[in-house]
């Protein structure tokens, strides 16, 4: 099965708990805060791979899951980091973030790797917390949650050429005659249902074709097997557009390769800019050479190499020439560079650290911050209520509150969690 888009959701491993210890010694008085920090959580980290061609693996994963990391301890041993997890993914895989739809990374060369979710840190055992004035602090985090998302994966075929065109015009066969690749071949509509891969070999070079799914009009809108072929042939270097110039099935060549084309211009501006040759396809039918005359009248500069796939006819010169062209252009990468350099310069508008709204007769407070640090407080000592204080005090939490009306004795609500607000 053939899966090209998959949305997942990605939970990164926490991070270790500190420890509050204090050195225990013989002859040793006041030995002071020793203990450790935990260790970071596993991140979760994508890998590309050439031996992969789908992303139905991940489909089946539905959520993916980090590792703890070791608490700290006494003697001021830190926990162990986790490992972290890694994924396989076919070369060819965006990554993007759901809330978002900012791209996380495009993954087109093999072995290349990026980090999909963020390990949380460990947290800090009591020896980080001593000062000249607290030389004795009983004050240990928990370790920080890992970073939740849910991401969206596009697998986008990779191959020097692609070979479009309307279905049933031959793209399959030729395929198989210039490659050792074996699609299914059949004479009715839409016998290649997802991308096939060939490599050609020319002398001592070699290069990929793919063959994709054959367009109708109104693919680029979702109509037949929708745009998201398309979508593949954005990795391509070269469109090889093949026509059945023998007009069977009554088609007719000009009409379908204007019908494709627009398909294309309608879909991305970018794909339409892309080195373009023609292949003119069942040449051996009898009327091929009437319609190869008007269809070079009507296009006299296009690119027309003339074949028969189902005999032999014309692929020599094919191949010599795509292997020409193959050579002289760059690997592309989908997005443009305008897009990166806005992705630079425009930045989101930085998140306030929390917000606060009443509900009933208590107050809720939220927000990544301040549940981040409130998930990483150990309200077991006095020190770490106090420290935990601070911190809102220093968000501006407690100012905002009163601002807002609230008074001494509310109910403040953090996660299921709820305080009585001092002031």
């Amino acid at each position: 099965m053939f899966v090209d888009e998959v949305t997942i959701k990605l939970i990164a491993g926490k991070g270790g708990d500190g420890c509050t210890s204090f050195r225990r010694e013989k002859y040793v008085d006041m030995g002071g805060p020793d203990g450790g920090n935990g260790g970071r959580g596993s991140n979760i980290i994508f890998i590309a791979d050439q031996n992969l061609k789908t992303l139905i693996d991940l489909r089946i994963m539905k959520t993916i899951k980090g590792n703890k990391g070791k608490n700290g301890s006494g003697k001021n041993q830190h926990g162990k980091s986790a490992e972290d997890i890694y994924i396989k993914v076919p070369i060819g895989t965006t990554v993007i973030d759901e809330e978002t739809g900012m791209v996380i990374d495009d993954l087109i060369k093999n072995s290349q790797e990026t980090i999909v979710a963020y390990g949380g840190r460990g947290g800090r055992g009591n020896k980080s917390f001593a000062t000249h004035n607290n030389k004795a602090p009983r004050i240990s985090e928990y370790g920080e949650p890992g970073e939740e998302r849910i991401i969206k994966c596009e697998l986008k075929v990779l191959a020097d050429v692609g070979l479009i065109g309307m279905p049933s015009v031959g793209k399959s066969t030729i395929l198989s005659m210039i490659s050792a690749s074996k699609p299914k071949i059949g004479a009715y509509h839409f016998t290649t249902l997802s991308p096939n891969l060939g490599v050609v070999k020319y002398n001592d070079f070699a290069f990929t074709i793919a063959d994709l799914p054959g367009l109708i009009e109104g693919s680029s809108t979702g109509l037949g097997l929708g745009d998201k072929f398309l979508r593949h042939a954005m990795r391509t270097k070269i469109l090889a557009h093949v026509i059945d110039m023998g007009s069977f099935e009554g088609r007719d060549p000009i009409s379908d390769y204007e019908i494709i084309r627009g398909e294309i211009v309608a879909y991305s501006e970018k794909l339409a800019k892309k080195p373009e040759i023609i292949i003119a396809n069942k040449m051996d039918l009898e009327l091929a050479n009437k319609n190869l005359i008007d269809f070079k009248k009507k296009y006299p500069k296009l690119k027309v190499f003339e074949i028969s796939a189902i005999s032999n006819q014309g692929l020599d010169s094919l191949i010599n020439e795509l292997a020409k062209m193959v050579t002289t252009l760059e690997a592309e990468n989908i997005y443009e560079e305008t897009n990166l350099e806005n992705h630079i310069i425009y930045k989101f508008k930085e998140e306030k650290p929390y917000r606060i709204e009443k509900i009933g007769a208590d107050w809720h407070v939220s927000g990544k911050e301040v549940e981040r640090v409130f998930s990483m407080t150990k309200f077991d000592t006095d020190d770490s209520i106090a420290r935990f204080s601070r911190q809102l005090r220093k968000m501006g939490i407690e100012d905002e509150l009163i601002k807002m009306g609230a008074v001494s004795g509310d109910n403040v609500k953090i996660l299921e969690y709820i305080f009585e607000l001092k002031v």
